[in-house]
């Protein structure tokens, strides 16, 4: 059975020092991810109508600290995707992740914050798409175990706290992921993403992207 991720992918986080973990996060993770980045940079085009970039994380800030988790985001602007609404496919040593995902360099977060709270879309997702706050931890919580005021709570530290941010998607576990076959993964991204992008484009409604 061909699987896109293997364990070693997931153990590279589990190895200690700042450069032993870089030279394995480069050799093995990276080109998966840079894969990712031209197969779904292409997806997101034709699904928006608009052009989409990969940016594969390069983490080259780190002097001290190897990095937790690793991503490929996309994002309709090719110098960079921090201050838009972006989407993500990255690997914490526990599990994969697939986002959309507002943080806190976003300029117009609090816009967007306003039009999510004016819509059903985040409310209308799947129970098992969880939601978070902060894309630097790696818990979130199922939609399905939240309330509505939990909901509208991220939302509104979005729009009211500097800090605050807004990262809703799916997570596939460690062994569920190196046991699913490479075309269940890619079918996995495919529908959820298909399934985010109604609140990609609330996100968008009044955003000005930036110029490439």
């Amino acid at each position: 059975m061909q699987t896109f991720w293997n364990q070693q992918d997931f153990e590279v986080f589990e190895t200690p020092g700042l450069e032993e973990r870089m030279e394995l996060l480069i050799s093995r993770v990276r080109p998966k991810f840079e894969e990712l980045g031209d197969n779904y940079a292409a997806f997101f085009s034709a699904l928006t109508g608009k052009e989409f970039y990969p940016h594969v994380a390069k983490h080259m800030r780190r002097s001290v600290n190897p990095p937790n988790d690793s991503w490929v985001a996309f994002a309709s602007y090719k110098r960079g995707y921090k201050a838009l609404p972006h989407f993500q496919i990255g690997l914490w040593k526990s599990h994969v992740f697939v986002i959309l995902a507002v943080i806190y360099e976003a300029p117009g977060k609090s816009a967007m914050a306003e039009l999510l709270l004016q819509s059903d879309t985040v409310a209308s997702l799947p129970g098992d798409f969880m939601l978070s706050g902060d894309h630097m931890k790696p818990d979130a919580a199922a939609l399905g175990e939240l309330s509505p005021a939990e909901i509208e709570k991220t939302i509104i530290r979005l729009r009211d706290v500097k800090k605050g941010e807004f990262v809703i998607g799916r997570h596939l576990p460690r062994e569920a992921a190196v046991n699913m076959t490479t075309d269940d993964f890619h079918k996995f991204l495919e529908a959820t993403f298909e399934e985010l992008l109604p609140v990609y484009n609330t996100l968008l409604e009044n955003t000005k992207v930036p110029q490439r």
